[in-house]
C-alpha cells in the first residue's frame, strides 16, 4: 500500500511499477485490487473517466501517479471495487458500484484477446439480447457492460482515421470509427464509457442519449485530453473543461464530438401521431420492467406525486416472476423524504394502496441547511432549484444506503415529456408547447438528471429513471402535442395523457386522488417550509451591499437573489475555475421554465423564481394571494373527471 505521494520524479517511477499493466508493457493486466488506498491527489490524464463506476485513461508516466490517485476523489460513486489499467502511456481507472454480477463484473472489461479495454458507468438493459447477436464470442463475466467491448469489433468496418495520442498526431487504422454512431445507438440504457483499442492506441468516449449519467471532458496545456464522470476529477489539472454533451461520442480521430442520437423531436419538428393511451401505457410498463435488472436489493423513491407513484404501481404489478423477485421477494420497498412535506400523506396513501414496505425519513430544515455545502460539492452546481431539490434527496440517499439498498427507481423526466410543470398552463399553442418540451429534455442533463445521479451517487446509490427510456421517449414525443395541451374546459389538467393512460377503473393502478393530484416540484413537495427556510438562511449570509455588486463579482450568471448568491459563493470555493462556473446554465426561469417560456406571461417577468409556487394563477399555493379565487378554481379542476374523450 502506498502511504503518501512521492515527492519527486525519481520516486514516481518505482511507484508506477505497482500499477497493473497490459501484457505489452511486460506485466500482467489484472486485478484492480492492487490500488493503494492511502494515496491522495487529483485525477488527471489523457483520458480519465472516473464514474459511479469510475474510469480514466492517462498519458505518460508522469500522469500515472495521478491516475493511481484519482480514484480517491470519486470513490463515493463506486465504493465496491477499484480498477486501474495501463497500456503504454495510457491509464484507465475505475470505481465500481456493483449492481449486476457483483461477484465477477469488476472493471475494466475486455474482449477475448484483451485488445479492447472498456470502462463503463451505467447499465445496458438489452445486454442479453446483444449477446445473442454475437455468436462465437466468449464472455468473461455476467456484467451487462462487457458487451460493449465485443460490439466494437463485431459491428465495425475498417476506415482510415487520424488518432490523437499524447503528445503527437499520427495516422493508424481503426475498426470502430466508421460504424461508431450505429454501434452506440444499439445500446439501450444509461451509460458513459471510455473504450481503448490497444491495437492502435485509439479511443472513443460516449454518453447516453439524455445524459442520465454525468460526464465531463477537459484539456491540458501539454495536449492531453481528460474525461471524468465528475468535474472534481478534472478541475485541478485541466486548463479548460466542459460538460460532455449527451447523445454524443468523442473520437480520437479528430478530437471532436459527434451526435449519435438523432430522434425527430431533437430538431423540434411538430409530431402528428394520434394519442393511444394503451400504447403509451405499454411503452412505460416495458421501460419500468427492464429496469428491474439487478442482483442487489432495490426500492423505489415514492414522493406521492403522479410520476413516482406510477413507477411504484407498475413495479408492484409486474415484479412477480422477474429475476429481482426471485432473489429479493415480491414485496417492494418504497422511500419518502419529509421536511414538513405536503407529499408525505400522499406517499403513504400510495404505499398503502400498493402494499409496499414504506419508509419515511424525517429531517428538519436545519438538517438540510447543514448539508448544503456537501450537496453543492457533490452535485457540482449552483443552480437554485437543483440545490433545493438535491438536499432532501442527498439526505434520504444516505439513509437508504445504510439499509443495504444499492439501487432505486425514480420518476424524473415525466414533466419534460408531457409538459407537467405548471407554467405549461400558459403555453400559447401546441407548437410552442412542443418546442418547450424539446428544450426541457435537452437540458435535463444539467438539472434533474444531474440531481438524481449525483445526489444518490454521493452515497454509492444508483438511481434509474424509466421515463427517460429511449423507446418510451419516442412514443411520448411522437404524440400530437394538441393532446398534451392543458385545457381546463375539457377537464384536461397537466399530464392528462399520462393520467388517462393509467386510469383503469376495473383494476386501478393508483387511488383516484393521486391520479388527479396537482403537480408539485420535488423541491416544493418535500416541504414549503424548506424553501422559505433556505431563503431566510441565505439572507443571514448575504447582505444588501453584496447584492448591489453582484454583477461585478459574477458577470456570468449574475445571482438575482440572496439565495442564489449564497450558493454561488459556496460553489466557487470548491470550483474556482472559470470552466467550472460555465458548466452551470443560467437565464430567467419561472417554475422551472426555460427563459423562452418566461415570455408566455407578462406577470412572470416580475416574479422570476424557480419554485412551482411562482406560477401565479396556476399553483394552489402560489405566492400571490390576490390570485386566490382563480387558484381555487384551478385546484378544483383536478377533481374533474375527463369525459367524452377517447384515446
Amino acid at each position: 500500500m502506498i502511504e503518501q505521494e512521492p515527492s519527486d520524479q525519481k520516486e514516481r517511477e518505482p511507484f508506477l511499477e505497482k500499477i497493473p499493466r497490459s501484457k505489452e508493457t511486460g506485466t500482467e493486466s489484472t486485478s484492480p485490487g492492487t490500488r493503494g488506498s492511502g494515496t491522495r491527489g487529483r485525477c488527471c490524464g489523457s483520458m480519465a473517466t472516473p464514474s459511479s463506476e469510475g474510469l480514466g485513461l492517462y498519458p505518460s508516466s508522469s500522469f500515472g501517479l495521478f491516475a493511481f490517485q484519482s480514484i480517491v476523489w470519486l470513490k463515493h460513486r463506486g465504493p465496491d471495487w477499484s480498477g486501474l489499467y495501463q497500456h503504454g502511456d495510457c491509464f484507465l481507472a475505475h470505481q465500481r458500484l456493483a449492481i449486476v454480477d457483483p461477484a465477477s463484473g469488476d472493471q475494466p472489461l475486455y474482449n477475448e484477446d484483451e485488445t479492447i479495454v472498456v470502462t463503463v458507468n451505467g447499465e445496458i438493459y438489452n445486454h442479453e439480447e446483444l449477446r445473442k447477436r454475437l455468436p462465437g464470442h466468449r464472455f468473461r463475466t455476467g456484467s451487462d457492460c462487457e458487451v460493449i467491448a465485443h460490439l466494437v469489433r463485431a459491428f465495425s468496418p475498417t476506415s482510415a482515421i487520424s488518432i490523437y495520442r499524447f503528445p503527437l498526431w499520427f495516422h493508424r487504422r481503426c475498426k470502430y470509427e466508421e460504424y461508431g454512431e450505429g454501434f452506440v445507438d444499439m445500446l439501450d440504457g444509461m451509460f458513459s464509457f471510455v473504450l481503448l483499442d490497444t491495437r492502435d492506441d485509439s479511443f472513443i468516449a460516449a454518453r447516453d442519449a439524455i445524459g442520465i449519467t454525468p460526464l465531463y471532458i477537459g484539456w491540458g496545456l501539454e495536449g492531453s485530453v481528460w474525461i471524468s464522470s465528475e468535474m472534481k476529477g478534472l478541475n485541478d489539472e485541466c486548463q479548460r473543461f466542459e460538460v460532455f454533451p449527451p447523445g454524443h461520442m468523442y473520437t480520437s480521430k479528430g478530437g471532436s464530438h459527434e451526435r449519435w442520437y438523432n430522434p425527430p423531436w431533437y430538431v423540434e419538428a411538430i409530431p402528428s401521431a394520434p394519442y393511444d393511451r394503451l400504447v403509451l401505457r405499454e411503452a412505460f410498463e416495458k421501460a419500468v420492467i427492464k429496469r428491474l435488472m439487478t442482483d442487489v436489493p432495490f426500492g423505489v423513491l415514492l414522493s406521492g406525486g403522479l410520476d413516482s407513484s406510477l413507477v411504484a404501481a407498475v413495479i408492484s404489478r409486474h415484479m412477480a416472476g422477474t429475476r429481482a423477485a426471485e432473489q429479493w421477494g415480491t414485496q417492494l420497498h418504497s422511500f419518502c423524504v419529509d421536511v414538513g412535506s405536503p407529499d408525505l400523506k400522499a406517499a403513504k396513501d400510495v404505499a398503502d394502496h400498493l402494499g409496499t414496505v414504506h419508509h419515511e425519513f424525517h429531517f428538519t430544515v436545519q438538517d438540510g441547511i447543514d448539508a448544503i455545502e456537501d450537496v453543492i460539492y457533490h452535485t457540482e452546481t449552483y443552480d437554485v432549484t437543483t440545490i433545493r431539490a438535491s438536499t432532501p434527496m442527498f439526505l434520504m440517499s444516505r439513509k437508504i444506503k445504510a439499509m443495504g439498498v444499492k439501487m432505486v427507481i425514480s420518476g424524473e423526466g415525466s414533466d419534460e415529456l408531457f409538459g407537467g410543470y405548471l407554467y405549461f398552463h400558459r403555453a400559447p399553442n401546441k407548437e410552442e408547447f412542443h418546442r418547450e418540451t424539446c428544450r426541457k429534455i435537452k437540458a435535463l442533463h444539467q438539472y434533474d438528471c444531474l440531481r438524481a445521479n449525483k445526489a444518490t451517487s454521493a452515497w454509492g446509490l444508483e438511481a434509474r429513471v424509466p421515463f427517460l427510456d429511449k423507446g418510451f421517449i419516442d412514443v411520448a414525443m411522437g404524440i400530437d402535442p394538441e393532446w398534451k395541451m392543458i385545457k381546463p374546459d375539457l377537464g384536461r389538467i397537466e399530464k392528462w395523457v399520462l393520467r388517462k393512460a393509467f386510469d383503469d377503473e376495473a383494476k386501478p393502478y393508483l387511488p383516484k386522488h393521486i391520479l388527479d393530484r396537482q403537480k408539485e416540484q420535488f423541491s416544493d413537495g418535500v416541504g414549503y417550509s424548506w424553501i422559505d427556510g433556505l431563503k431566510a438562511h441565505a439572507a443571514e449570509h448575504v447582505s444588501d451591499k453584496m447584492m448591489q455588486h453582484a454583477e461585478h463579482i459574477s458577470p456570468y450568471n449574475t445571482p438575482a437573489t440572496k439565495e442564489a448568491y449564497h450558493y454561488r459563493m459556496i460553489f466557487e470555493r470548491f470550483f474556482p475555475q472559470n470552466s467550472a462556473r460555465l458548466t452551470v446554465p443560467g437565464g430567467p426561469s419561472v417554475a422551472c421554465s426555460t427563459a423562452k417560456a418566461v415570455e408566455w406571461d407578462a406577470q412572470w417577468s416580475k416574479n422570476v423564481d424557480p419554485s412551482g409556487r411562482a406560477a401565479v394563477g396556476v399553483h394552489s399555493s402560489a405566492y400571490d394571494p390576490t390570485a386566490q379565487s382563480l387558484l381555487d378554481a384551478k385546484h378544483r379542476m383536478t377533481e374533474v373527471k375527463a369525459s367524452g374523450l377517447t384515446g
